[in-house]
């Protein structure tokens, strides 16, 4: 679900975590080994601080730290967690949620993941990660500790520590300097199994891929249903929602703008169009056009606002919405993910390249006449009406029962007003096309220039660090990880997932288009598996795929625990039948059969009730893809309230 984040992190109360850091007196000089020998980098502006075998690093903010704790001797992953919890926070006491597994990696074996209870209103997230050195058989447990705000400001360092974080005398892999395989046949196969097993795994009903070699698609189709139920195959030209992927496109939409001399990268973008502004006037005036589209801004992902919008708003709306934001880090410091101002982004480019027109259907219109068209790309568009009348996917996600159901469109239609964001729709094979110009430096497969190539190339330059050797550029990922470059970006709607990979310097890349939430599993394994089969990289993708739909299981089968369904009679009765928030418009709740449902402008989902550990009461979402928004029922206010909240941000709904 679009709202929720996977966040292999964990989290601490801040008086406990301020209260042992501080016991340690003034920090030592900094370090990049643990006790163990185990060599790692530290996240930047963090506090590091070290005693014997425990290392911990603390966020400025304070509230959210990293603890790594060296453990000589464990029988099992479990032993290892208790012993850490009794070196580094002696009295831990918290309720287990769910513990599970996680595929070897990077010299790690045996992980497993413990996340612990909280109640929402301590806004925390708590967990303990253990792993086994397979150089010194050793381990080490990452316990983390963090506000959840702070959690998701911070996400990249602490993701890049995480990842730097390796066995004493473990030799990294690279690919650099390897050739790449080429994909025959029976490679292309190889590839095409992986994938439909992991899908009958995952339960993905249907999947669009293809696979480029040589400049050229040597693979394109696709794999299952378009629709459980119903026997329609997905093919090469069934659309499926590409969401983020579409934030790739804006920015070159932008450097053709730039191209045209209607814009400049360096431009301040109020200058370029004066509608834009940010409650910050200091943010303001430092935003260029290139930081539009950045993520590097200090603008957090604040997207419960066009979440909870109407579709049928105008474009404006995107500056609108962004009119009252503020920016929750500094400018430049850490990666942060912002839809709206990418929305604003590629209205910004159509109003500079067709001025006079309403700037939706400019941005329509300019991406159509400047790429879609010459790239060959006949499929693709911006018109939900159109894309759903013909070949297309429709979204599926998991419900309370934990299997795969098909879900409803409403929430992804909240898009719309935002739509350079991630509103596109596109097949494989069109998608491909768009891969084939990436790797054609801005030249169409046939050679016709669509983006100059020093415009192209700017795209690809670094903004801002978005983990180890990764950065994020112009709406693209780029990564060294494996000692070659690796360009991507990725997509996340309500029952759609979808990754796009290019591999500049081997000429090669892939396109993932799937139809359902746990497709969203599928794509970091496939680009593994790729890997593996062209750079015959260590085998890790099996593995990652068969955990990753037991943990699917266990999860789903935790929630099911913690949820009571149907809400008992007395929390049923605490519901008002309409709620207000001045920010995000209204919500109703309807009563029907013991049931509850909740409904915004546009989706709705029946509700189940969760106790919480402080006593507290919050109503769930179930239906499949809304699954797990919560409304925290708030006793002590004067008027029947809700509270929903996101990493950074609270919003209460009061009786109106």
């Amino acid at each position: 679900m679009v709202l929720l984040h996977d966040l292999e992190v964990t989290l601490r109360n801040f008086v406990l975590t301020f209260a042992i850091t501080c016991a340690f007196g003034a920090a030592p000089a900094m370090a990049d080994t643990t006790s163990a020998g185990h060599t790692f980098t530290p996240p930047e502006g963090f506090a590091l601080r070290q005693d014997g075998a425990i290392t911990r690093v603390t966020a400025p903010e304070g509230d959210a730290t990293v603890t790594l704790v060296d453990i000589a001797s464990a029988k099992v992953a479990d032993d290892a967690i208790t012993q850490a919890w009794a070196l580094a926070e002696p009295g831990f006491k918290r309720k287990l949620e769910l513990a599970t597994a996680r595929a070897s990696r990077n010299g790690w074996a045996d992980v497993k993941v413990y996340d612990y209870e909280t109640s929402p209103n301590e806004k925390l997230a708590i967990q303990a990660i253990a792993r086994r050195s397979t150089t010194s058989g050793g381990w080490v447990v990452i316990l983390l500790n963090a506000s959840q705000a702070t959690l998701e400001k911070r996400g990249a360092p602490i993701g890049k520590f995480l990842t730097t974080l390796r066995p004493k005398g473990y030799e990294r892999e690279s690919f650099a300097g390897r050739a790449a395989k080429p994909l025959t046949p029976e490679r292309i196969d190889r590839l095409k199994a992986f994938v439909a097993e992991g899908m009958q795994q995952l339960d993905v009903p249907g999947v669009g891929l293809s696979f480029i070699d040589g400049g050229k698609v040597v693979w394109q189709g696709g794999l299952g249903v378009r629709m459980l139920g119903r026997p329609e195959p997905v093919d090469a030209d069934t659309l499926f929602m590409a969401a983020s992927n579409t934030k790739s496109m804006t920015t070159a939409l932008l450097a053709r703008a730039v191209d045209a001399g209607k814009l400049r990268w360096d431009q301040p973008a109020a200058d370029a169009y004066p509608a834009f502004k940010l409650a910050d006037p200091e943010t303001t005036r430092q935003v260029q056009i290139r930081h539009l589209v950045c993520a590097c801004t200090g603008m957090p992902r604040q997207d419960l606002e066009w979440l909870f919008a109407s579709a049928k708003a105008p474009a404006s709306s995107t500056f609108a919405q962004l009119a009252p934001m503020k920016p929750t880090s500094q400018f430049g410091e850490v990666f942060q993910y912002s839809n709206l101002m990418v929305g604003a982004g590629g209205y910004i480019a159509a109003a500079a390249l067709k001025p006079g027109i309403e700037v939706g259907a400019a941005y329509d219109r300019a991406m159509h006449e400047q790429f879609f068209a010459p790239l060959g790309m006949t499929r693709t568009t911006f018109d939900f009406a159109k894309a759903q009348r013909g070949n297309h996917a429709s979204p599926h996600g998991d419900g309370f029962d934990g299997k795969t159901r098909v879900a409803d469109m409403g929430l992804n239609y909240t898009i719309i007003p935002a739509r350079p964001a991630g509103a596109v729709w596109t097949s494989s094979r069109d998608l491909s096309r768009w891969v084939l110009m990436e790797l054609n430096k801005g030249k169409t497969p046939e050679g016709k220039v669509l983006i100059s190539e020093p415009n192209w190339a700017a795209r690809y330059a670094p903004q801002v660090m978005a983990g180890e050797d990764t950065h994020y550029g112009m709406g693209l990922f780029v990564s060294r990880q494996y000692g070659i470059p690796i360009a991507s970006h990725g997509g996340d709607m309500l029952g759609y997932h979808s990754n796009m990979i290019w591999l500049p310097e081997h000429n090669m890349g892939l396109t993932i288009l799937t139809n359902a939430d746990a497709g969203v599993q599928l794509r970091g394994p496939l680009l593994r598996k790729f890997l593996e089969i062209v750079f015959d990289g260590n085998p890790e993708a099996d593995e990652s795929i068969r955990l990753a739909a037991a943990n699917r299981k266990a999860a789903s089968e935790k929630q099911r625990e913690l949820l009571t369904l149907p809400i008992p009679a007395a929390a049923l009765n605490k519901l008002a039948p309409r709620y207000r928030n001045a920010q995000l418009g209204g919500i109703t709740v309807t009563r029907k059969g013991g049931k509850a449902y909740l409904r915004t402008v546009h989706w709705g989902s029946e509700l189940a009730l969760r106790k919480n550990e402080d006593g507290t009461q919050s109503y769930i979402t179930i239906d499949p893809g809304l699954e797990g928004i919560e409304f925290v029922r708030d006793d002590t206010a004067g008027r029947p309230t809700l509270i929903l909240r996101d990493a950074q941000h609270e919003y209460r709904f009061v009786k109106g």
